[in-house]
């Protein structure tokens, strides 16, 4: 494990924004996992702006996110199709055709995740871009008493929920349930970055990394992968 620990937000978005350049340059047709959330927003504005100044060309790219909230179509400005688009696809040249979100408003759930299972290993993720929550779920994989390998339907934690109600009207608008990508579609990326900022997530960043490996920090999984990088800063 690679774990940088910087003075600042704009550094650690620089930072994520090379590691993933990186991969894009060396791979054009590559296929890029990525998050939502506060904490991988400054990386995008980094990718924006090297796509901007002809640095950085996203047009043989493939993406794949962790994941959306149960009910909410592509529309709705609080699903994760919307932020991806707003927050990133919707200013670089990536081919839209090419960027999946898990369905939110599938009528049938669990053929919603195998299907996006079969994305996720027919395609392979190169790299794999995660925030973590004060829990220590990455995706909407919660702790529990033990690691769900498969994309599926979680019933989110109060802590979760409490957490993105500043993203809605109300904490009653927060929907309850998500389809997330599993464990094993997390781990089968070849590459792991994960992005970490304010002083309110240094004791979960050290549960996680430095402490034992358990379902009940979700993101401690990590530990096995064989290359994973993590960049924190309290500021």
């Amino acid at each position: 494990m690679n774990f940088i620990k910087v003075e600042n937000y704009d550094i650690l978005s620089e930072k994520a924004a090379e590691i993933i350049a990186n991969v894009i340059k060396a791979k054009p047709d590559c296929v890029l996992g990525l998050a939502t959330g506060s904490s991988p927003v400054g990386t995008y504005k980094k990718l924006i702006e090297m796509n901007k100044k002809g640095e950085l060309d996203f047009s043989k790219a493939t993406s794949i996110n962790l994941d959306e909230y149960e009910g909410l179509d592509g529309e709705h400005d609080q699903s994760y199709r919307y932020f991806m688009n707003d927050n990133l696809f919707n200013h670089v040249n990536i081919d839209k055709s090419k960027t999946f979100v898990p369905n939110g408003k599938a009528t049938d759930i669990p053929a919603e995740c195998k299907a996006y299972d079969d994305r996720i290993y027919e395609m392979g993720i190169d790299i794999q871009l995660l925030g973590i929550g004060l829990d220590g779920h990455i995706g909407f994989n919660e702790p529990d008493k033990y690691f769900t390998k498969e994309t599926h339907r979680v019933v989110l934690d109060e802590s979760t929920i409490v957490a993105n109600a500043r993203f809605f009207e109300s904490i009653d608008d927060v929907p309850k349930t998500a389809i997330t990508m599993g464990m094993g579609g997390i781990m089968s990326a070849k590459k792991v970055l994960l992005v970490a900022n304010g002083a309110n997530k240094k004791e979960i960043v050290e549960k996680a990394f430095f402490g034992p490996i358990t379902p009940e920090v979700p993101a401690s999984i990590l530990q096995l992968h064989n290359d994973v990088t993590v960049i924190y800063s309290e500021n």
